[in-house]
């Protein structure tokens, strides 16, 4: 597990942390999809890089 893996994962988890938290604060949907879509690509950059 290489550094740039390990940051691509922490960081798809931050930004789905943000996605639940806009979720709670009743935000735009285009808002909260747009998070979610970087949330998931960066998650799987992270994984794929395994």
């Amino acid at each position: 597990m290489n550094k740039a893996s390990t940051l691509f994962i922490l960081l798809g988890l931050f930004l789905a942390g943000g996605v639940y938290s806009f979720v709670k604060q009743k935000q735009s949907r285009s808002l909260i999809a747009l998070l979610a879509i970087g949330s998931l690509m960066s998650l799987a950059a992270g994984l794929l890089q395994l």
